[in-house]
């Protein structure tokens, strides 16, 4: 393993700097808040970081407050923090609940919001050093390899799914990214956040070089709304969704008002399922429409040679959602 410099950011604007003095120096970089997969990046090749700028001492996105009707989460947030936080559990129970449902106690204590929602895809060709288009080569190994765990949905060029199970979560609440850079503070839509492999297919997200997340904001909710996230995992050892499904609801008794269905573990994005969302709005949660949001969901689906499972998995799994939130 290569020499690695570290420097301890004591803010998010020192953390930025030290990118940018990094990168006018030839160097590239990485950030690094719990540092649960960062290390094995760079042990492994995948991550090509001569320099690690640690925001463990770093205060200034730590914190989960109510502002006014909106909620507002720090980027450094742990999982844990973010699974047990009063304020996320009683509101925004899906959030909460993806966050619980994130590998294991230890990896939740050291890992944040801002690197789950971050992180680079588990695809075994891009993490075991083949030149696939997420390291900067020209296919997709897995389209005629081992794809049993690859995406239904959004994919071509590359098939990998998104691994992060809170960020269905927060694009289903509508959540708003807030993002610090070398030319200052933006604000992007967790939606708009993430990018297919047809727009990029190295990349995830839209992060620029030397831009990081620092939080998000979740605009007012309803007292109506009701919220869950259902995850299917393969076995307990492997932790990532193989299905998982954030549903956001306002209803009024029984009857939707308006929802929010994405989808964990079928592409390579937070899979948004509009379809269902029109379908939903205005019907009595039962178990017929709950069954048809599901087969409805997967009608588009384009599963590979080994991943055809997912269709009927998440179908139910979108079934089992919906009815968890029905009244009574």
């Amino acid at each position: 393993m290569k020499t690695l410099t570290n420097i301890d950011a004591g803010s998010i604007r020192e953390a930025v700097q030290a990118a940018q003095q990094a990168r006018e120096g030839g160097q590239a970089f990485a950030f690094s808040g719990g540092g649960s997969d960062l290390l094995q990046q760079i042990k492994d090749g995948t991550d090509q970081a001569d320099v690690v700028i640690n925001l463990r001492n770093v205060q200034d996105a730590r914190s989960i407050v109510s502002s006014g009707a909106d909620i507002s989460i720090g980027g450094l947030v742990t999982l844990t923090e973010l699974a047990e936080d009063p304020l996320i559990v009683s509101g925004l129970a899906a959030i909460a609940q993806s966050a619980a449902s994130v590998g294991t106690p230890q990896i939740r204590n050291v890992g944040t919001l801002a690197g789950n929602v971050t992180q680079r895809p588990w695809c075994w060709y891009y993490r075991n050093g083949f030149d696939c288009f997420k390291a900067g080569g020209d296919q997709c190994f897995s389209v005629n390899g081992e794809n049993g765990q690859h995406a239904i949905f959004g994919g071509g060029p590359s098939y990998i799914v998104h691994p992060s199970d809170v960020a269905p979560a927060l694009v289903a609440f509508n959540a708003l990214f807030q993002v610090s850079g070398p030319d200052g503070d933006r604000e992007v839509s967790a939606e708009d956040f993430f990018v297919l492999p047809i727009t990029n297919p190295e990349r995830e997200n839209s992060l620029a070089e030397g831009e990081l997340l620092t939080g998000v904001r979740i605009p007012s909710v309803s007292a109506n709304t009701v919220s869950t996230y259902h995850k299917i995992m393969d076995r307990q050892a492997w932790t990532h969704a193989e299905v998982g499904v954030a549903s956001v609801i306002q209803r009024d008794g029984n009857q939707v008002q308006s929802a929010s269905v994405v989808l964990a573990g079928v592409a390579p994005i937070p899979w948004r399922v509009q379809a269902v969302e029109d379908f939903l709005a205005g019907k009595q949660i039962s178990e017929a429409v709950a069954r048809e949001a599901g087969e409805m969901a997967v009608e588009d689906a384009q599963p590979l040679a080994n991943n055809g499972h997912k269709i009927p998995m998440t179908a139910a799994a979108i079934e089992t959602a919906i009815l968890s939130l029905a009244a009574g």
